[in-house]
């Protein structure tokens, strides 16, 4: 065993499986009759990855948003921006 492992206490474990579990039955219980559980892990990875970017696509419109009205004069700088240093 090498030097820098230390494995994880029983708290970070139950506080991991409180994250998991649920998403995880969430897709099993979605999965098609007959898929393993190796089939709802794949499922469960891309759904999450698709999670991600749809956040990530939000996160965009919001900022471009936002920008767009400070450019057309909607929303003005605030007074102590360092702007015109």
């Amino acid at each position: 065993m090498s030097t820098g492992y230390r494995p994880l206490t029983i708290e970070e474990l139950t506080d991991a499986a409180d994250i998991f579990f649920p998403r995880f039955k969430l897709i099993l219980e979605r999965m098609p009759e007959g898929s393993t559980v190796e089939d709802a892990l794949n499922v469960m990875e891309k759904v999450a990855k698709l999670g991600h970017k749809q956040r990530h696509d939000k996160q965009k419109v919001k900022e471009f948003k936002f920008g767009s009205l400070r450019t057309f004069g909607f929303v003005k700088p605030s007074a102590n921006t360092t702007d015109d240093l």
